[in-house]
This record gives structure tokens, C-alpha cells and sequence, in this order.
């Protein structure tokens, strides 16, 4: 087959002991899915239906890569989270299976332009240039789930210029990971190559450039890297 013009390159993220790469399809995230994040944003915690919203797969930033300071905004947020790596997918996929389509896990950052997020959520618009700009998805190589089992609890935390500036357990997530999978499974037909960001827990904070960050999912995987 042959097109009109050059093919772009696939966005891929690396694999822990591995020379391969995980080619990404695309990347769907979870909103106010720990209790005191949504507190401190002033939303309600609703249990009933999970919030989504997607980045572009060539958003992630890998290999340690710097992280440019992105263009029209002054405001720009953290959010650590974990990261989970899907091997194959489907519709309405139930949750007692949904495991089973998990490559492995990792930790990234979803990196938020909170002032355009405050304004366009000030006239009920969508938000989607807050949290799908270039580079907006920084996240470290994952660990196979054939190297651990599928976290219940975990570690989660995020250092900037070696400061605490967040730290939760996974096990606090409103929706666990196989309710996340579910969820979205009745939504969109997943398949391998997604990456699914979990949500963050509070303590959201602006980062500025120069400031360099350590993101970790303990024992499972971590993520350095810098704002430039």
C-alpha cells in the first residue's frame, strides 16, 4: 500500500528486560478515580459511572526523555499515576476476564493546562487541549505481569525536585483496574496497544521549568525525567 505522504513512526514505550518495544494504539484516562483528588477539585465522587477522556498515543514522552513546557499556558499541572498496558481487548469485556488482557504495568504523569481546564470547565466546554497536548504523557517502561501479579496495592507517589508532592496506594482507587477495563470496554472496542492512565490522588501541584520529577508505582516501576 502505498500513501500520500510519509507514514509517521509508531509511538511505543519500552518493555523492563527487554529490547521490544509496546507500540501504542491509543491512550484512554481516568478522572476523579481517588476520593481526595476529587475533593480537592471540588467534584463529587461517583461511583456509579467512571469519567474518561483520551490523550493522542504520540503524547507519550519515554527513555527518560526532558519534557518540553508546553505552549499557552502558565499553569501547568502533575498528576502521577499508574499505568496499565493492555496485550489484547473487545467490547463489553466482563470484569472476571478483564485481567486477563493486561500486558503489564507502569507509571506515568498526565500532564495538565489547568488554567485552559478551570476556563473551560468556567463555560461548561470540553477540556480536551487541558489534557491532550504534545508530551502531555510521560511514562516509564513497563514491567510484564508475567514478572509480578496484578497489583492490588501499591505505592504511588511523585517527587518534584526531591520533594514529596504526592503519595497514595492503588488500592484506593474508586474503580480497581479490572472495573476500569470493564467500564471502558462498554464504551470503546479496546485493543493491544492501549494504554489506560488509572487516575491520580490528591496533591496536584504546578510544575515549572527546570523542576525534575520522580514518579514511582513501588516495586513495579518508576519514572525520572525534567521539565525543560
Amino acid at each position: 500500500m502505498s500513501y500520500v505522504i510519509p507514514v509517521p513512526p509508531t509511538a511505543s514505550v519500552p518493555v523492563l528486560d527487554s529490547e521490544l518495544r509496546f507500540p501504542v494504539h491509543r491512550i484512554y484516562c481516568v478522572g476523579r478515580n481517588y476520593a481526595d483528588h476529587a475533593k480537592e477539585m471540588g467534584a463529587e465522587v461517583n461511583r456509579s459511572q467512571p469519567t474518561f477522556f483520551l490523550k493522542p498515543a504520540d503524547a507519550v514522552v519515554t527513555d527518560g526523555k526532558d519534557v518540553p513546557y508546553p505552549s499557552a499556558t502558565a499553569d501547568l499541572h502533575h498528576e502521577v499515576e499508574m499505568v496499565i498496558a493492555l496485550r489484547s481487548g473487545g467490547r463489553d469485556i466482563a470484569v472476571d476476564e478483564a485481567l486477563s488482557h493486561v500486558f503489564g504495568y507502569g507509571v506515568g504523569l498526565d500532564l495538565t493546562r489547568r488554567d485552559l481546564q478551570a476556563a473551560a470547565k468556567a463555560k461548561s466546554l470540553p477540556w480536551d487541549v487541558a489534557k491532550g497536548f504534545d508530551a502531555s504523557a510521560p511514562v516509564s517502561a513497563l514491567r510484564p505481569v508475567s514478572h509480578d501479579a496484578h497489583p492490588q496495592h501499591a505505592t504511588l507517589s511523585l517527587l518534584v525536585n526531591g520533594e514529596p508532592r504526592q503519595n497514595s496506594d492503588i488500592g484506593e482507587m474508586i474503580f480497581n483496574s479490572a472495573e476500569i477495563i470493564h467500564e471502558l470496554s462498554k464504551l470503546f472496542e479496546l485493543r493491544a496497544g492501549d494504554l489506560i492512565f488509572t487516575g491520580t490522588p490528591a496533591g496536584v501541584a504546578a510544575l515549572q521549568r527546570g523542576d525534575s520529577f520522580e514518579a514511582t508505582l513501588g516495586g513495579i516501576a518508576s519514572l525520572r525525567g525534567r521539565i525543560v
